[in-house]
């Protein structure tokens, strides 16, 4: 039995060494009666710049755990939550061929893996490269325009995230977020994305993390299948027959789809098979650059440049009351660059991403606007997608072709002025940029929400809408505008042996909670079938 205690103070100068003894004192104990002491969160307050400290929550293993918990009488000391552990009663349903993955995003990736070590020797279908050969052709496309429909920054092994920041935070409260944790651990992250409130691995650790795992998934009976394209499901009898990839059949009863946000002609032949998919909400706006130390200045004040701080993050909300609409920011990279992201030819899409070190001068982040169903035009459950396509267009011709980016300063985007020159920050954004009228490539209503949500994030952080911030055009992938129905058990509400997952299905926003969904379907199957 282990006790967890929360809510250990240390100032921003004081040594981790006093986190012992202050744990010992909480527990009216000495130190030499606690057996073992983990760290099992950290985060930073900042909250008073002239008194940052950091917040700890930490378990304990020693003699006579309750006894202590019930002497303390603490709402800060309990006994510690249980970890997930993979182990569960299979199915006896039996299964006449391998279970088909298709996508290799972190939904993929960890159903392929839970079902793996499970014996089940999953068969992995990813219509990109390896992330090896994958880096090398995002990089050409940066350097030159040149883009791989089918591997890019969109699609490949890792999914989206392994070209963002590798974030992994997350609000879901699921008990198998330790398990992915501690895989990825194993796998090559470090180990302090276990306990820090906002982990990250960073896109150049994560990419060996992504291999490690194939490998794993490999040694353990699974296949991949890179440069390999689902073409086609044949349904019959409202039943998963049989998969198309790459014009060959290949027989299947159970398919998992972690196809990613977007797989966009997957989505049409998933409608023409009459798989049921409705339109989602979700997000578009810019991306916005600073220079890194005017964040680190106003989150940590005289602290900006100490040794045991960050680069700094923030996180903004703002509700435009004029037009109804949420104003956000979205994917904060810091010390990062914006990247050209697009998976279609003529569309134009960023993101931004950072390294494990974050120490780039700029730092970035998605601002966006949310958008709703009423919004696309027409009811078909593509509509959402279609609305995308539009605006991406738009910014792809407004600026010039190439991929080249539309950019604009906030301070000029505000008097609805083109800039002509810059400020102190640079666009990193590759191939290039053009200095653009950004209303050109945005509807009207996100352009006024935009410039509200700016107004009212100057005032937070001060400097955020001046003259050294530059947007660059468009974000339109925040998160899938389409989600695949499921019933309870993770299964097409029409189609069995179809188990949406992960983002791309609208079932998750992120790293985590994408390879927790993917976690969960692959249990889900794992609870009802077994591979003959």
């Amino acid at each position: 039995m282990t006790i967890q205690i929360t809510n250990i103070n240390l100032d921003i100068n004081e040594p981790m060494d006093s986190l012992k003894s202050k744990v010992a004192r909480k527990l009216k104990l000495r130190e030499n009666d606690i057996k073992e002491l983990r760290v099992v969160k950290e985060s930073i307050d900042a909250r008073k710049k002239d008194n940052i400290k950091f917040n700890y929550a930490v378990e304990v293993e020693c003699e006579k755990e309750t006894s202590v918990i019930s002497r303390v009488n603490s709402n800060d000391v309990k006994i510690a939550p249980e970890k997930y552990v993979p182990e569960f009663e299979q199915g006896n349903k039996k299964l006449s061929h391998r279970p088909i993955i298709v996508g290799m995003g972190p939904a993929g990736l960890f159903a392929g893996l839970l079902m793996a070590q499970k014996g089940y020797r999953p068969i992995i279908v990813e219509r990109g490269e390896a992330v090896e050969e994958r880096s090398k052709t995002v990089d050409k496309f940066w350097q030159s325009g040149v883009l791989n429909k089918n591997s890019n920054v969109q699609f490949g092994e890792g999914g989206a995230g392994t070209f963002s920041d590798g974030k992994l935070t997350t609000r879901i409260k699921d008990i198998r977020v330790n398990y992915v944790l501690e895989e990825l651990v194993k796998s090559g992250a470090g180990k302090e994305i276990e306990y820090l409130a906002k982990p990250h691995v960073g896109t150049d650790v994560l990419k060996e993390v992504v291999k490690n795992i194939r490998n794993e998934i490999i040694s353990l009976g699974g296949e991949v299948k890179f440069n390999s394209i689902l073409e086609d499901i044949n349904i019959k009898d409202k039943k998963v027959y049989s998969v198309v990839v790459n014009g060959e059949e290949i027989p299947c009863e159970i398919l998992i789809l972690s196809i990613g946000h977007s797989a966009r002609d997957t989505y049409e032949m998933l409608l023409k098979r009459n798989v049921f998919m409705s339109s989602k909400p979700f997000a578009i706006g810019v991306r916005v650059e600073h220079e890194q130390y005017l964040i680190n200045e106003n989150q940590f004040g005289k602290y900006a440049d100490h040794p045991r701080l960050k680069a700094a993050e923030y996180k903004l909300t703002h509700t435009c009351r004029a037009l109804d609409r949420g104003v956000y920011s979205f994917c904060m990279c810091p010390g990062g660059v914006v990247v050209a992201s697009a998976s279609e030819e003529g569309k134009l899409v960023t993101n931004g991403m950072s390294y494990s070190k974050r120490d780039k001068e700029n730092a970035n982040s998605a601002i966006v606007v949310s958008i709703k169903p009423s919004d696309f035009e027409g009811d078909s459950p593509l509509a959402g997608m279609e609305f995308q396509r539009k605006y991406e267009e738009l910014s792809f011709n407004l600026g010039g072709g190439n991929y080249m980016a539309p950019v604009q300063r906030i301070d000029d985007f505000l008097k609805d002025n083109v800039s002509s020159k810059l400020g102190n920050v640079t666009p990193t954004y590759k191939p290039g940029y053009e200095f653009r009228d950004m209303r050109e490539c945005l509807p009207s209503y996100v352009v006024e929400s935009l410039k509200d949500g700016f107004t009212n994030f100057d005032r937070k952080i001060k400097g955020f809408a001046g003259c050294n911030t530059v947007m660059t055009g468009i974000e339109t992938r925040t998160s899938a505008p389409v989600r695949i129905d499921r019933n309870e058990l993770g299964e097409s509400i029409s189609t069995k042996g179809l188990y949406p997952a992960g983002e791309g299905a609208g079932y998750a926003g992120g790293i985590i909670s994408a390879a927790v969904d993917g976690v969960k379907i692959a249990e889900s199957i794992i609870k009802e079938w077994i591979l003959e």
